[in-house]
């Protein structure tokens, strides 16, 4: 039986009506699944986190992989049917939590300290937060991610000077990102209106352009330059730090930085000589 078959089926015998506030696009490609899996570069020892597990197909092939999987289901119905299907199945190793990974309590679901990796189709909806919560907001950070986000976002994550954004400094400061491959919208069921892509991010191996202790000064100070996108830095900077734009104007120049230039232009090494000069 074809996945997009047996999903539909699956969701017709269940009652389920995907939704697309939640983000519930399955995913009906097994050649994806494949991408997704020999991407994570899963070992027998590993555990993996996976979010948004749907109706559990990505759960059973990474369950045959490695130790251990946690997959966080926020529905209800599909969290009881993953939970009956894992049981059925015989899977010893898997388990299914029903909650919100946007504001459960971490570490017990783990239940450890160790290594992990997070695998996953992310609904489009939790994006931003859920990358900012496992990147930045925790102390207990995955080892990778492989995320199957919207292609446009995956464009995003790995912009250069030019189309710089929060987003793109964030990802690029904690993580090296790698596009693995495109999806495209005719991958899921429902078809979604955009095309998706795979992304890689190993945690730990980014940029890192200043010291553990000085990351909040150092995003402040990036938050500010983007406040306002369309103002030149210079002026996102005076009116956030409340420093003259002389003074703005005259530290730019010492960094070979136009002062008309905008945040988008900056790279990395350009925002952590920007903030040895400020602090």
């Amino acid at each position: 039986m074809n996945l997009l078959k047996q999903t539909k089926e699956l969701c017709k015998i269940y009652e389920i009506h995907p939704a697309r506030s939640k983000g519930q696009n399955f995913l009906i490609k097994e050649d994806v699944y494949q991408k997704i899996i020999e991407s994570a570069d899963l070992q027998k020892n590993d555990t993996v986190l996976e979010v948004g597990p749907g109706l559990g197909f990505l759960t059973t092939k990474l369950a045959e992989k490695v130790k251990r999987v946690v997959a966080v289901e926020l529905d209800d119905k599909l969290a009881k049917i993953l939970q009956m299907g894992i049981h059925a199945s015989d899977i010893k190793n898997a388990e299914i939590i029903n909650d919100d990974i946007l504001t459960a309590s971490f570490e017990p679901l783990l239940n450890r300290k160790g290594e992990y990796k997070i695998v996953a189709n992310l609904p489009y909806n939790i994006t931003s937060i859920f990358l900012r919560k496992f990147l930045s907001e925790i102390e207990h950070k995955p080892k990778m991610m492989v995320l199957l986000l919207q292609k446009e976002v995956v464009e995003r994550i790995m912009a250069k000077p030019g189309q710089m954004s929060l987003l793109a400094v964030s990802a690029q400061f904690y993580t090296k990102a790698e596009k693995i491959a495109d999806v495209p919208a005719s991958a899921f069921w429902p078809q979604p209106k955009v095309d998706s892509a795979i992304i890689k991010l190993n945690v730990g191996t980014g940029h890192c352009p200043v010291h553990k202790k000085d990351e909040k000064k150092f995003f402040r100070l990036v938050k500010i330059g983007f406040s306002a996108k369309r103002k030149q830095l210079q002026k996102n900077l005076s009116a956030g730090l409340h420093i003259e734009q002389d003074k703005i104007k005259e530290i730019l120049k010492k960094n070979n930085l136009n002062e008309k230039v905008r945040a988008q232009e900056l790279s990395l090494d350009d925002w952590r000589d920007l903030y040895d000069s400020l602090f």
